[in-house]
């Protein structure tokens, strides 16, 4: 079954524009650089994600958001734990975040 992982960002008050964009950029980067294990080929589904614009004023402090979707838990779950790009990239974007929100759900399971 689907799953979709939703990631929220907020930045340190130290991080500038271009630390910022540079991780952005990667986050996104990810979509081509996950490799599953065995056919070595992009897994992840449908990647997007970018700026918080919503008008309602309930994201606090985070201002990015990214929305990943995954054919299986498995292959979430390879991400989350094991794959090298976004392990990688968690490394980095620690530098700079100082607050990480992750949702993952299954659509239409409550």
């Amino acid at each position: 079954m689907t799953v979709v992982h939703i990631v929220l960002f907020e930045w340190k008050p130290t991080a500038t524009y271009e630390q910022v964009d540079e991780a952005c950029k990667r986050m996104l980067a990810l979509h081509e650089k996950c490799l599953h294990p065995t056919s070595r080929q992009p897994y992840i589904k449908s990647f997007s994600g970018g700026k918080n614009n919503s008008p309602e004023g309930h994201a606090g402090a985070f201002t990015h958001g990214f929305v990943v979707e995954f054919a299986s838990a498995e292959d979430r779950d390879y991400y989350v734990n094991e794959d090298p790009a976004h392990q990688e990239f968690g490394k980095f974007v620690l530098e700079v975040a100082q607050g990480v929100k992750v949702v993952d759900y299954e659509p239409g399971t409550f």
